[in-house]
């Protein structure tokens, strides 16, 4: 099981090879080939999966008071657009259409309160304009339009 903080959810929606490090980068890609595969996502609090490669930087934003914000953000609008209550110790799959309809809102800019201020949010942006071209997480051979990939 992938464990995911609630901000990452919205990271793996425009995730194309793209991060801070390429260490962080090669355990993006591990993750992103986990969940195209099926694999289900625990949601917890704090430092998860995607940061583990980032964590003995003195510079690592994992723990600061500002992301665990971001994650609440994040959580809270993907609960009213899935119609589910996510916390930590839940349990997500992103098969089902979910993965469509997290992108569906996030192009529509309906889920995106915890990307302010963030450095990558313009980046995400382009992406989401680009019918997510190119992002590593695809489930059930399934783009943004529903057409099969």
């Amino acid at each position: 099981m992938v464990r995911l903080r609630g901000h990452h959810l919205l990271c793996l929606l425009t995730f194309v090879g793209e991060g801070y490090t390429p260490a962080f980068t090669g355990n993006f890609r591990l993750i992103a080939a986990r969940l195209s595969a099926g694999e289900e996502i625990e949601i917890v609090e704090g430092p998860d999966d995607i940061c583990a490669p980032m964590l003995d930087q003195p510079e690592a934003h994992c723990r600061n008071s500002d992301i665990r914000k971001r994650d609440a953000w994040a959580l809270a609008a993907i609960d009213e657009r899935l119609g589910i209550s996510l916390k930590p110790g839940s349990v997500l799959d992103l098969g089902g259409g979910r993965l469509v309809a997290l992108r569906s809102a996030f192009a529509a800019g309906l889920i995106r309160a915890a990307c302010n201020e963030c450095e990558w949010s313009e980046f995400c942006t382009r992406i989401a304009r680009c019918s997510f071209e190119g992002t590593l997480v695809q489930t059930e051979s399934v783009g943004l339009s529903g057409k099969r990939l």
